[in-house]
């Protein structure tokens, strides 16, 4: 079996599936502490003036340090609305926008506190959009203790995993010894970005994945299982 654990992400990039989808397990990492200037709450999409984040507003403002699972979305925004509206201005000549947008529309008006549960909830149908199927846990309901590669490989244990599937960042800090005395083998995501059509001039990569579902609608399957 092989598993991956990694933080969610608010519209994920294409490589996050691509991760989903070489995988048996994935694991959502959403018991370690926010990381307020990460990805967890933002990521970028195309304009015709160029790349445009999409925040979605929380709040932490005096709540000290904390962890993922425990972040509320600040409600007192009307974020979804305006995420909407930027995504149907940017990509109001993408071929695929009318097929696709209403069902985001929906999701992101849902009303929910928890930041976790809406990244999850757009992934999910990311993945769903990008023919993505595999197992999909939270590691905040696994009831795995311990800090960096020790949980890890933990997690991976307890799961029955023979190999574990990282991304390229973690070269930096993963103890890949302690992985092999484990028992379980670490392999290091190999990812190419794919060039595809896309709006408003010269290609930009490593945006949202909706960038390319509005573009490239029900060929996007075949552009991430190309690479993956």
């Amino acid at each position: 079996m092989r598993v991956a654990v990694i933080q969610s992400n608010y519209l994920p990039w294409r490589g996050y599936f691509d991760i989903i989808h070489d995988v048996d397990v994935f694991v959502f990492y959403d018991d370690v502490q926010y990381d307020k200037h990460g990805w967890r709450n933002r990521n970028r999409i195309k304009c015709e003036h160029g790349v445009r984040w999409l925040t979605v507003p929380v709040r932490h403002g005096g709540l000290g340090p904390q962890q993922l699972v425990d972040v509320a979305i600040d409600e007192s925004r009307a974020w979804a609305r305006k995420h909407v509206a930027t995504l149907r201005q940017c990509y109001a000549h993408a071929p695929h926008t009318d097929a696709y947008l209403p069902e985001l529309e929906e999701i992101l008006g849902r009303p929910r506190r928890s930041l976790v549960e809406l990244d999850l909830d757009v992934a999910l149908l990311l993945a769903r959009w990008l023919e993505v199927d595999v197992r999909l846990l939270r590691s905040s309901e696994l009831g795995v203790a311990g800090a960096r590669s020790d949980r890890l490989l933990s997690i991976c244990r307890r799961l029955g995993a023979e190999r574990y599937l990282s991304g390229d960042a973690a070269r930096a800090y993963l103890d890949v010894e302690l992985f092999t005395t484990g028992g379980v083998a670490v392999e290091w995501q190999t990812y190419a970005h794919p060039v595809y059509h896309q709006l408003h001039g010269d290609f930009v990569s490593h945006l949202s994945a909706i960038d390319l579902v509005l573009n490239c609608g029900r060929s996007s399957a075949a552009i991430l299982a190309c690479t993956a």
